[in-house]
């Protein structure tokens, strides 16, 4: 979601100008590459890049094409074979071994729904989010309609469908996604031949609150924040939670524990850390979070400081279940030898990223499997 921030906020800059501009996207895989779907870029015509579908072997290339689809206002369907050893212009700096579709398309200013405006619609909304991409895999020459269709996990719908014959279908199979939790590929046969389209899963930028507004709680707010994460700091002491201490982007607030989730909505992409230092403020926060379904809850401290909350739970009557055990994390972060305040941030932001995308933590080096999954990028083809 960072990336999409990044270029709407591009876009909005250079609509003061005047500018033109395209939208590359991946919009699919066939074996590896260094960005999987859904990576962007937002080329104007005055050469400025914001966002990437590579490691940049690919942008130099796809700028140029870019530039032919803004001039003509017609979206372009390009095909990137880094499977080729012969060719050592491109995949061969990152040994990319994989053949990459991406769908160049204009930036319409006057069109309401056009694919910025579909994705600011996500970046706005703190929910999940399905957007629909049509275009040609099979014929190149066809129209190549694009990024047409939003889809809000609560059912709402912006832009139209550009295929007729899939107005009724294309909500089928968006609301299957959502179920899934993964994007999804189909590819349709209509009246002009068959249409691909990719349901991409959009799901809201990460929140991370931290509580607690000590020295060892910057790093980790400044590290979110070049993750592109949502940070807020909470804090009982009013000389502590001062919002110059911390990242521009980061909101502050000063509240005791019992006021604290009067302030912050709790939902599957909010997450927390205990860093007060204070053990009965983090003990009466670890209780409410546990009671309040939070997924990921990290504490700095040792084992026997939570063994000893959890021991107090029980005597006052009011233990924590097996399931509300399992999102508590401490002492916190993944084992990576971590001792300075700085490196303890990224041992945290680390394990977060490895709870929420289910994966152990280990090195790249020891996995058997494709660090992707390669199933997932499937086609489905669906009859008449």
């Amino acid at each position: 979601m960072k990336e999409i921030r990044e270029i709407i906020s591009s876009y909005d800059e250079l609509q003061k100008e005047g500018k033109r501009s395209a939208l590359a996207t991946v919009v699919h895989v066939e074996g590896s590459s260094y960005r999987r779907p859904g990576a962007r870029m937002l080329v104007v015509e005055d050469g400025r890049l914001t966002g990437a579908i590579s490691g940049g072997c690919l942008e130099g290339d796809a700028m140029r094409k870019a530039f032919h689809v803004i001039n003509e206002q017609v979206p372009a369907l390009v095909t990137y074979d880094t499977m080729d050893e012969d060719d050592a212009t491109l995949g061969i700096g990152l040994g990319c071994n994989g053949i990459i579709q991406v769908l160049i398309e204009p930036i319409l200013s006057d069109a309401p729904n056009n694919p910025i405006a579909l994705l600011k619609k996500a970046a706005d909304r703190r929910q999940t989010a399905v957007i629909a991409t049509f275009f040609n895999l099979s014929n190149r020459r066809q129209a190549q309609p694009g990024t047409r269709l939003f889809m809000g996990e609560n059912g709402e719908i912006f832009g139209e469908c550009p295929i007729e014959s899939l107005q009724d279908r294309w909500q089928d199979d968006a609301r299957n996604a959502f179920r899934s939790g993964e994007n999804k590929w189909v590819k349709y046969p209509t009246p002009a031949g068959e249409a691909t389209v990719f349901y991409e899963m959009l799901p809201p930028i990460l929140s991370l609150v931290l509580i607690g507004a000590g020295n060892d709680v910057m790093p980790v707010v400044d590290m979110a924040d070049i993750l592109g994460w949502e940070t807020k700091v909470v804090d009982g002491r009013a000389t502590h939670a001062r919002p110059e201490r911390f990242a521009s982007a980061c909101q502050v607030l000063v509240a005791k524990p019992e006021q604290v989730l009067k302030h912050i909505a709790i939902d599957d992409y909010t997450v927390f850390a205990l860093m007060t230092h204070n053990y009965n403020y983090d003990k009466a926060m670890l209780h409410e979070l546990c009671q309040q379904g939070a997924r990921y809850i990290a504490m700095l401290g040792p084992k026997k400081k939570l063994n000893r909350m959890l021991d107090e739970f029980e005597e006052e009557d009011r233990p924590l279940s097996a399931a509300q055990l399992d999102t508590i994390f401490s002492p916190a972060g993944l084992d990576i030898g971590a001792e300075t305040s700085e490196e303890i941030a990224l041992s945290i932001l680390a394990e977060i990223m490895a709870v929420l995308k289910e994966r152990r933590g280990v090195s790249l080096r020891d996995k058997m499997q494709p660090i992707h999954e390669r199933e997932s990028l499937a086609i489905a083809e669906k009859q008449h």
